[in-house]
């Protein structure tokens, strides 16, 4: 289900994160153009991104990976370690499992490229800040071959309809989404979710999802 504007009226707050001028100046336009998105900075490297996030609060970052000094996944690490919990949406060229599979095992909500259709990008933003899951196809066949720790022999097993969560879960559904999907309440729907995470050991429903693309799940 795609994402719609914040029905409070309250606008996206977004930082964008881009060592080219060009590039950051191309993604403000472009983000401009929607009434519910208001960009509130910019920077050029992921540790003057740490600091404008501590300091302008922003709903979603755009951040881009390859960047001289502190790097995209290097901002992730500074984002987690300091506690700051925007959620962040990585704009960039690359899909290599060296430069994919490190930035969503730090933090990264989803992946959209630099090229991305304005209203692409808008909606991808819209998605993420709603809480979803946001990977291009090419990022999840990366996944599927990337260097990623395989589940331990020993993995408990999910029941069948933690299956159907999780499967869910990787296709970006809200909790509320699922629970409608499963006709069942929201509460049943954060126990299973909870029990996937701790059966499977994951942190959060970022790596649930990426756990269920990597096995198959998500199909």
């Amino acid at each position: 289900m795609a994402a719609r504007p914040d029905p409070s009226g309250a606008p996206i707050r977004v930082l964008v994160v881009d060592d080219h001028p060009a590039v950051r100046r191309g993604l403000r336009t472009f983000l401009e153009l929607a009434d519910d998105i208001e960009v509130v900075g910019e920077a050029a490297d992921g540790r003057q991104a740490a600091d404008l996030v501590a300091e302008t609060a922003p709903d979603v970052v755009l951040l881009d990976l390859m960047m001289p000094g502190t790097d995209g996944v290097a901002a992730l690490d500074l984002l987690r370690e300091r506690g700051l919990s925007t959620r962040v949406l990585v704009v960039t060229s690359f899909t290599d499992e060296h430069t994919v599979v490190p930035a969503i095992r730090a933090g990264a909500r989803g992946y959209v490229y630099k090229d991305v259709d304005p209203q692409a990008l808008v909606a991808a933003v819209r998605s993420v800040h709603a809480g979803h899951v946001l990977l291009e196809p090419e990022v999840a066949a990366a996944l599927l071959t990337g260097r990623v720790d395989p589940p331990t022999a020993n993995e408990p097993m999910l029941t069948p309809r933690e299956r159907d969560v999780l499967r869910l879960i990787a296709q970006g559904r809200s909790n509320r989404e699922i629970a409608r999907s499963l006709t069942v309440s929201e509460k049943t729907v954060k126990t299973h979710v909870s029990n996937i995470l701790l059966k499977l050991g994951l942190a959060d429903r970022t790596q649930a999802a990426l756990f269920a693309v990597r096995h198959g799940i998500a199909e």
